[in-house]
């Protein structure tokens, strides 16, 4: 209930202790990710879009971190005016196709919008993966009217990546 004034209230006095917490939590050794329904719940909070930006990138600090040798031009995702790599690995869960990604970016910003993507998709069969509709997802955030055109094409290029990484173990009807 986003526009009751007693939940603006607290959200306004309580985002940057909130986003600072998450903050220690990233640097220490408890880098569990939110899922995108927490993340969705979060941003229902902070009204602010300064503290919405904040919280993204505090996400990217808590992604799980990307191995060097992963680093690679195969992994490298294209259309992303800033540098962004995922790597995909495929397991098994009950006979089913499970796709994990891992994902990194030399953008503070756009290393969020990755945790904010994985959160959507990570560890789920690939055929949920292709049926996800990810615009609906990013309009509840809003996040395409608060990007810039190139975040939003890279925002776009990742999720096309994941897709077609899904679609590749898992055939569409």
């Amino acid at each position: 209930m986003r526009g009751a004034a007693p939940l603006r209230r607290f959200a306004s006095s309580s985002a940057a202790p909130y986003i600072a917490t998450m903050s220690k939590q990233a640097a220490g050794k408890d880098r569990l990710s939110p899922t995108i329904d927490q993340i969705i719940a979060d941003f229902d909070l902070l009204d602010d879009w300064e503290d919405r930006y904040r919280y993204i990138i505090e996400l990217g600090k808590k992604l799980e971190p990307l191995a060097e040798a992963e680093r690679t031009d195969g992994n490298k995702v294209r259309g992303c005016a800033s540098q962004v790599w995922l790597s995909t690995q495929r397991e098994k869960r009950n006979g089913a196709a499970v796709l994990h990604f891992v994902g990194d970016s030399d953008a503070m910003i756009v290393r969020g919008l990755v945790a904010i993507v994985i959160a959507l998709f990570d560890r789920k069969p690939a055929q949920d993966i292709v049926a996800t509709d990810a615009e609906a997802v990013f309009g509840k955030l809003d996040l395409r009217a608060h990007l810039t055109a190139q975040r939003s094409n890279g925002l776009r290029a990742l999720v096309n990546r994941i897709r077609a990484d899904a679609e590749a173990v898992s055939p569409v009807a």
